[in-house]
């Protein structure tokens, strides 16, 4: 597995923006951080139905095209599991250009064979891992839970001292985790058709091109042929909040920018940024920023 393992890790750390660091846990385990930012890439290895790769998304999100035309997206807190024959032609990307997160590759014949001592007597093994969440080449993913945040997020920010114990001992604890849980169809997250995502990413472009704009879910539907209700449910599984959040959060952004980088009055900033009335672009910038408009540019102009 190792020489494999490495072929992907080296792939992934030449990736611009991004970084990688690996961490050996026990024969045939090996975990790995990995951040980056940028939007898109293409992943390609051998196809090793016998190591399963178990991916968390600390921040940002991150999607799979997969073999069958889905894709499916993790935000922070999901978590998924499939084995390396699932994936070996997949794109990757990361929907809000910047990702954070961590992933557990472990060789399921290893495991089988020659388990961490702790796990010896549980009945977990690698096939039992397979046939539940991998069988033929199935790639399943979870919302995050109240016990799968307290497992992963000990995996970050422990004393130096203290890392490795906590990281051996947290990826045992998944897998007991995951050995009890149930697999139901209404616990695991939604594909969508690629036809369906690649819509949402063209909507996604225009709203960003159009930022200035009032443009109504009606309209949107109409212009690119997509039910109302498939595209509010879509564009949340891709961009992790609802079109309205999600394009109010841009135009924040977009508007503290002007402020720091302009001479345009506040009255112009919020028009360029969808806001007729004065008085409404304050009371949003206020509500997102918590201080005024005014005051953000006095505080924060060099």
């Amino acid at each position: 597995m190792e020489k494999e393992l490495e072929k992907i890790e080296n792939r992934m750390s030449s990736y611009p923006h991004s970084h990688i660091e690996k961490i050996s846990l026990y024969q045939g385990m090996e975990l790995y951080f990995f951040t980056t930012k940028t939007e898109t890439t293409s992943m390609q290895h051998p196809p090793l139905s016998h190591v399963m790769e178990i991916n968390y998304c600390r921040s940002g999100r991150i999607g799979w095209k997969m073999g069958n035309g889905n894709q499916i997206h993790l935000g922070p807190g999901d978590f998924s599991l499939h084995t390396l024959d699932a994936c070996a032609e997949s794109a990757l990307c990361f929907p809000t250009g910047e990702y954070e997160g961590l992933t557990l590759c472990i060789d399921l014949q290893e495991l089988s064979e020659c388990p961490p001592e702790l796990l010896s007597e549980t009945g977990i093994h690698g096939e039992m891992l397979y046939e539940k969440f991998c069988k033929n080449g199935t790639f399943t993913s979870f919302a995050g839970n109240e016990q799968t945040d307290a497992i992963f997020s000990a995996f970050y920010e422990q004393p130096e001292n203290l890392k490795l114990a906590y990281q051996k001992i947290k990826s045992l604890e998944l897998l007991l985790y995951l050995s009890k849980m149930e697999v139901t169809q209404t616990s695991r997250l939604t594909e969508y058709q690629s036809e369906q995502i690649e819509t949402v990413r063209a909507i996604h472009e225009y709203l960003m091109q159009n930022i200035g704009q009032r443009i109504t879910i009606d309209a949107l539907s109409k212009q690119y042929l997509i039910n109302p209700t498939t595209l509010k449910e879509v564009f949340k599984s891709v961009y992790g909040t609802s079109i309205a959040a999600h394009i109010k959060e841009h135009r924040m952004e977009l508007a503290a920018n002007l402020l720091l980088e302009t001479d345009l009055s506040i009255a112009e900033i919020g028009q360029q940024v969808g806001y007729e009335s004065q008085s409404r672009f304050t009371s949003a910038f206020k509500a997102y920023f918590k201080t005024l408009p005014k005051e953000y540019r006095k505080n924060h102009q060099a």
